[in-house]
């Protein structure tokens, strides 16, 4: 087919090229600051991309905090089918929750819980993070105690990333050992 402007050029990654540049423009503006035109410019694509390819903003975010709720699921499995036993896997845990954490990974995490916290429509990706999160936990720990270090894992990284003091690593693996432990 060809128009004034010549033939078109098939494109097939602009769309998951569209969907990582959302999660970089999110990183960088948060949520509130994502639109298609600078996601479109984040990705390099014609604007008409965007309608062209998600019926709006809603279902591009949704889209990309799946794929970054994935990814960073995928990660953690890794981490945890890699453990030998239960000791090992406390010490994956441990190390996960004393490293310093990734600033793009925990700003786009912090964009998904407040939007999920606004709108229920974002509800089903993290509730989908946490049972991915809980079935590599059970790997080495009842459902439970699973379910406990999910919780905790998450909170001792929100705080070690918005505390001005620095997290002593002891008092974290103590508290996983309390739990993994009782």
């Amino acid at each position: 087919m060809n128009s004034e402007r010549g033939p078109r050029r098939p494109d097939p990654g602009r769309r998951d090229r569209i969907i990582d540049a959302c999660l970089d423009v999110v990183a960088e503006a948060g949520v509130a600051g994502a639109s298609h035109r600078k996601v479109a410019a984040a990705a390099g694509v014609p604007l008409g991309s965007m309608t062209y390819h998600f019926h709006g903003i809603g279902e591009l975010l949704h889209e990309a905090f799946a794929r970054f709720g994935t990814a960073e699921s995928a990660a953690f499995d890794a981490a945890m089918a890699a453990a030998a036993g239960p000791a090992e896997a406390e010490a994956v845990i441990v190390g996960i929750v004393t490293a310093p954490a990734d600033p793009r990974n925990l700003v786009l995490a912090h964009e998904l819980y407040t939007l999920a916290a606004r709108e229920p429509a974002f509800r089903d990706l993290t509730n989908e993070w946490m049972a991915r999160s809980r079935a590599s936990l059970e790997r080495h720990f009842d459902p439970e105690a699973a379910r406990m270090v999910d919780a905790l894992i998450e909170g001792l990284t929100i705080h070690a990333s918005l505390d001005t003091e620095p997290q002593d690593p002891a008092v974290a693996a103590e508290a996983v050992r309390r739990i993994l432990r009782r």
